[in-house]
């Protein structure tokens, strides 16, 4: 008897009782609300809560241009990308989470995922592994935000006496995947990540060799310890410039786009950030006033 529960009255009746909400799949209590991609929607909500006073406090953000972020539809966002443990990613999403109240997929290396502990919570962030058919998936089919950091490990590598120069965006696969979904580029320049945790000195190499692949030194490290230190941040205004969309005029889902236009488009969009940035830079007062 489909759609009802079968149960007998006093008198041995049948009678059919209304389905209950919970047999149906869309309310299998055991899924929760985790997506399959690991996103859990309560613990962004309780991330919100918890990062909100180092948003607002610590940082002090400013956004210029949040509008042009799409309110519906894929797009993908990048940014410049700094600091030892960076403080770039949680402060984008975090702003975009709460004014346009859209989620936001961070990618990054495998490396977050494999990390115990640490991998589950940064996937229940919202975090996905770096990978083009990941990409493809949430910008494509499910019209999704999604934020990368072209210069990938590179930009929080810099010494401090580097800061705000751009390396070069890899090899440009931001463009290409952009290009395969049919969704535009929303470039974002970022000012104050660089001293929230700036890298003193780097013995990357020297750490190599016991099997560690980056181990940075910083200021953090300096005055508050090797531990608190890798947990704390400088207090530094945050700016955020919110650049206009770049749109590509070719066809979604082609084999293969032209390996050279791709790299054209992405050093084009690198040196638009670079050049707003150091336009930020030039309006700033002081690392705190912004």
């Amino acid at each position: 008897m489909t759609g009802a529960r079968v149960d007998t009255n006093g008198r041995g009746t049948l009678v059919h009782l209304p389905r209950l909400a919970d047999d149906t799949p869309e309310h299998d209590p055991r899924r929760g609300d985790v997506d399959e991609w690991g996103r859990s929607e309560n613990i962004r909500r309780l991330a919100r809560q918890l990062y909100d006073p180092i948003y607002r406090r610590l940082f002090r953000v400013e956004w210029e241009g949040l509008e042009k972020i799409p309110t519906d539809g894929g797009a993908l966002i990048i940014a410049n990308h700094a600091g030892a443990i960076p403080s770039d990613a949680p402060v984008i999403v975090h702003g975009i989470e709460q004014e346009l109240e859209r989620p936001v997929y961070g990618l990054a290396d495998h490396l977050f995922r494999m990390a115990p502990v640490i991998g589950t919570l940064w996937s229940r962030v919202g975090g996905v592994v770096a990978h083009p058919e990941n990409a493809y998936r949430l910008l494509r089919e499910q019209q999704q935000l999604v934020l990368v950091f072209p210069e990938g490990s590179k930009g929080p590598g810099k010494h401090f006496t580097q800061r705000y120069r751009l390396r070069r965006f890899g090899r440009g696969g931001f463009v290409e995947i952009a290009m395969r979904a049919g969704v535009p580029v929303v470039p974002i320049a970022v000012v104050g990540a660089e001293e929230s945790m700036p890298i003193v000195y780097n013995i990357t190499p020297l750490a190599r060799l016991f099997g560690l692949p980056y181990a940075p030194v910083t200021a953090n490290h300096l005055l508050f310890g090797p531990l608190l230190g890798s947990l704390l941040y400088l207090p530094a205004k945050f700016r955020l410039r919110v650049l206009d969309p770049v749109t590509f005029d070719v066809p979604p889902d082609q084999p293969r786009y032209s390996r050279s236009r791709i790299m054209d488009e992405a050093e084009t969009i690198r040196q638009q950030i670079q050049e707003a940035l150091w336009e930020m830079l030039s309006e700033r007062t002081s690392v705190w006033a912004g």
